[in-house]
């Protein structure tokens, strides 16, 4: 008997199921019914073929007249041209470019239903490539015509072999086989959200009638989606809150109020109302875990380093998490300079009150290692800065109070809960991100912790206007490296970021349309996903290539133009920062290594090449390392070619600095898979239904929300809701990866 929990090898054969997995992630008859139809099309469109027109999506019935095939001249293999047939005597070509797999079934004679979108070549129109479904007999005709008079015809999302056709089949065959679906949503929380069953739900997304709305149906499987998410969420939260903490309360005359009387500058509203709210949370005993977030140069840093100064005059110690050794070290830097004689602690010329601050990463050399790793066992650091570092069992703490994790998207909770496990009591946790963050994601990836919203940026910013720059004009590139030059002559500096490192050998290409992945870690690579859908990849410009054309251009002569790139050695990372910082360098040509953290006031322009190979939170991202002092800041997209979904994208980062309203715009561009983290876990999806950028399923994140906590604070671990508690175990199961890579 088939449950939906049998493999798929229990329905088609294993060759198609082993298809199905690898390509569309479908495992169980459970998976097939999640796999909705992409679109419908309406029985009228299955007739007259002298109606068709251009550009429309149809299904027609008709009979095959004539094939052929010939051996195609610029590549191998034969095309299949087939003629169909209606009973009016009109005609339509099906084109195959490959006639593998047709050239045996589409004879004269056969009839079946033909689906595609209509092309026209010469005067004749044609479907390339179209689905189609042969019949046997006339009565099979019949049938199936007699069937889609009355339903919506669903078209499914093919994969390799398996036409869209097949899928419907197999789904038909599923649902008339199955004959219980579970139901995890309580009876009482379905009639007050006006939900479907969910076997009804399945029946009215896969064979809804004419007079039915599919959408129904699948507003359910949102719900559904929603529901056993943010069950998980509520689990999470309420098992931290039963977990006790230490209170940590900073003394009076402590580190914490002599870094705020040496404070060269007023804190803005925000950062002190924050502030409040995290100095209260730390004070309890139940552990602090709030997610802060804050447009790029809102004063996180600052946020969270009082933060762990309350940490330490309370008598513990604190732990910075960050995803890069550039960012680590940024952070170290910018904590010691901030803090100044209070970092020196037991040295020499340090204040009476002061602690250590150090820094512990996977490349610094072993007698570093060694000290910061004693300093921070021994309790004598109470800051200790570091990268994945940090987590490492050997790395011990007298007695952690405060994790601060940065950029939190670059990490996993195995990874943030590995820190924790290093308190003699589970510390209080501030998970930092500079990516803004709309509410349908804070609900669904970040909706285990509390939230705060920095968005007011500290006086002295100053503005940064964006433009494209059409890299297919010669003139538009020279002048903008006129620009750089004019913004170097008058004193300022620049990054050009590049999508890839490229060969470090000056006489050497970086290659036709290489994987950003081939020579760059995660911390450097572009959005390549977002832009590959466009079309073939074509070359692109790495940090050595872009070094030397920067260096030939006579408009930049005597300019100091060095690389930075997360491939170089630490000590080599760290003196490049430290010159650019310093001003020694002009130009700092770069991977997107500098995309957070980096904090340069006096850098006022930024080029990135191949602008169209990122996607627009990581361009604003990178943009928010310019501005940041008291000159006006400029940012130049270089493109070409790009297509119409890039072009989209580069101006919507040009037309607004709101880093809310492009992280919304974002995701409307992105999978949901890119933004939750699928992409760090194969083809895994967090979410397959609910989209994160509409509005309208923002209410429905919302509802099921408030349902699951609401029945989590009444049964905590689900034993009165089987079917709820087997639905958080599978999804746990399959995508703990995905998912809660992310949360």
């Amino acid at each position: 008997m088939l449950t939906e929990d049998s493999p798929l090898t229990k329905l088609v054969k294993k060759s198609d199921a082993e298809q199905l997995g690898r390509t569309k992630g479908l495992r169980t008859v459970g998976d097939l019914f999640e796999f909705v139809p992409r679109r419908y099309l309406q029985p009228g469109q299955t007739t007259d073929l002298s109606q068709l027109r251009p550009g429309e999506d149809v299904m027609v019935v008709a009979e095959v007249l004539k094939a052929s095939s010939r051996a195609m001249r610029n590549r191998r293999g034969k095309m299949l041209t087939v003629v169909l047939g209606d009973e009016r005597g009109n005609e339509l070509d099906l084109t195959f470019f490959s006639a593998y797999g047709h050239e045996g079934k589409l004879r004269p004679g056969a009839r079946g239903f033909f689906a595609g979108t209509v092309g026209a070549y010469g005067r004749r129109l044609q479907l390339t490539h179209p689905d189609y479904e042969l019949f046997e007999s006339d009565r099979e005709v019949d049938a199936a015509v007699e069937h889609y008079q009355t339903h919506l015809i669903p078209v499914y999302s093919a994969t390799g072999k398996i036409y869209s056709f097949r899928i419907r089949t197999m789904v038909q065959v599923a649902l008339d086989s199955v004959e219980r679906i579970r139901e995890p949503v309580p009876d009482e929380v379905r009639g007050r959200r006006g939900l479907l069953g969910r076997t009804a739900a399945y029946e009215l997304v896969h064979r809804p009638r004419v007079d039915e709305e599919p959408g129904r149906g699948l507003t359910r499987l949102k719900y559904d989606e929603a529901f056993v998410l943010q069950t998980i969420l509520a689990q999470r939260r309420s098992a931290t809150e039963a977990e006790l903490a230490t209170p940590r309360l900073p003394r009076p005359g402590g580190l914490l109020a002599a870094f705020d009387a040496r404070l060269p500058f007023e804190l803005t509203a925000g950062q002190r109302e924050v502030g409040a709210v995290l100095t209260d949370e730390l004070a309890r005993d139940r552990p602090m875990n709030r997610l802060l977030q804050g447009e790029v140069g809102s004063g996180k840093t600052v946020v969270a380093l009082r933060a762990m100064l309350a940490a330490i005059d309370a008598g513990g110690q604190a732990a910075l998490l960050a995803p890069t050794e550039v960012l680590a070290a940024q952070h170290h830097r910018s904590i010691t300079t901030m803090l100044g004689d209070l970092a020196e602690g037991g040295m020499l010329g340090g204040a009476d009150i002061g602690t250590k601050v150090v820094l512990l990463t996977g490349s610094q050399s072993a007698p570093t290692r060694k000290r910061s790793l004693l300093d921070a066992a021994s309790g004598e650091a109470g800051i200790v800065v570091g990268t994945h570092a940090l987590i490492q069992k050997h790395v011990q703490f007298a007695d952690l109070a405060l994790v601060v994790v940065d950029e939190q998207h670059r990490f996993g909770v195995e990874q943030r809960d590995a820190l924790r496990e290093k308190g003699v009591r589970p510390p209080h946790v501030l998970v930092m991100t500079a990516t803004p963050i709309p509410r349908t994601v804070a609900m669904t990836v970040f909706g285990d912790m509390e939230t705060s919203t920095l968005s007011e940026l500290p006086r002295g910013r100053s503005p940064i206007t964006t433009h494209v720059v059409d890299a297919d004009r010669p003139g538009w590139v020279e002048r903008t490296w006129q620009r750089v030059a004019e913004e170097v002559a008058s004193g300022h500096q620049a990054y050009v970021v590049c999508p890839r490192i490229g060969d470090s050998d000056a006489g050497q290409n970086d290659g036709p349309g290489a994987p950003l992945s081939s020579d760059s870690s995660d911390e450097e690579a572009g959005d390549w996903d977002v832009a590959e859908e466009e079309g073939p990849p074509r070359e692109l410009t790495g940090v050595y290539t872009m070094l030397n054309q920067l260096r030939a251009n006579p408009a930049l002569a005597g300019v100091r133009i060095e690389v930075l790139h997360g491939r170089l050695d630490a000590d080599t990372k760290e003196a490049t920062m430290r010159a650019f910082g310093a001003g020694e360098i002009d130009v700092l040509v770069a991977t997107t290594v500098i995309e957070v953290g980096v904090d340069v006031p006096n850098a006022t322009v930024m080029v990135v090449v191949d602008a169209d190979r990122f996607g627009i939170s990581q361009l604003h991202q990178l943009r928010g390392r310019i501005g940041r002092g008291s000159a006006p800041g400029l940012c130049l997209l270089m493109t070409a070619g790009a297509g119409d979904r890039a072009a989209e994208r580069l101006a919507e980062v040009a037309a607004t600095t709101d880093g809310f309203e492009l992280a919304r715009a974002d995701l409307l561009f992105r999978r949901e898979g890119d933004v939750l983290g699928a992409r760090q876990s194969g083809r895994s999806n967090s979410v397959r239904h609910l989209r994160l950028g509409r509005r309208e399923d923002e209410q429905i994140i919302a509802d099921a929300r408030e349902d699951a906590f609401a029945i989590v604070a009444a049964d905590p671990d689900l034993r009165g809701h089987p079917a709820l508690a087997a639905a958080v175990a599978m999804r746990l199961d399959e995508e703990q990866a995905a998912y809660l890579e992310r949360g």
